[in-house]
């Protein structure tokens, strides 16, 4: 089912943990699978004075998949300019890892989303514009989430007095 880089990543993970000195997190979950993922980035500027993802970990609660994913998606993140993290897509991060199954590529999506997410924060905390491309993604997650917070609110607030 997993191929043998999906279960590598997963027994033993890179960047796992909190960062202590980030400079911005992405916070994205799945109210569907249950999937909760923290991706937190520091951005220094490199030699040349370009914006770089210079560290990055994350904090994932998860599935083989989910775990997998968050480990690649830093992998291929870390070093990376600004521009060149946006434009990583849930497609990468499942390539590097030689494939998802079907019904897993979701986790795919979430590791980019959060990574989207981080650099979002980033940019917006600095009061600076945010790429179309990325403002884009921005509102496709912030959507997603609010219909299924309001799909699934009946079961949020079931048994609470209000």
């Amino acid at each position: 089912m997993y191929t043998e880089k999906v279960i590598e990543h997963f027994r033993h993970p890179h960047h796992m943990g909190k960062l202590d000195d980030y400079t911005a997190v992405g916070k994205v979950g799945n109210i569907v699978c249950g999937d909760v993922m923290w991706l937190y980035i520091k951005v220094e500027n490199d030699e040349q004075g370009r914006e770089v993802i210079s560290d990055i970990s994350w904090e994932t609660f998860g599935c083989t998949a989910a775990i997998a994913t968050s480990s690649m998606v830093s992998d291929i993140a870390k070093g990376k300019t600004i521009d060149q993290a946006i434009a990583i897509t849930n497609k990468d991060v499942a390539d590097e890892l030689g494939g998802l199954p079907p019904i897993k590529m979701h986790c795919s999506a979430l590791a980019a989303d959060a990574l989207n997410e981080a650099i979002y924060s980033y940019l917006t905390e600095q009061g600076r514009d945010i790429p179309p491309a990325l403002l884009k993604r921005h509102e496709h997650i912030a959507k997603e989430i609010a219909s299924l917070e309001e799909r699934y609110k009946a079961f949020a607030t079931e048994g609470k007095e209000t």
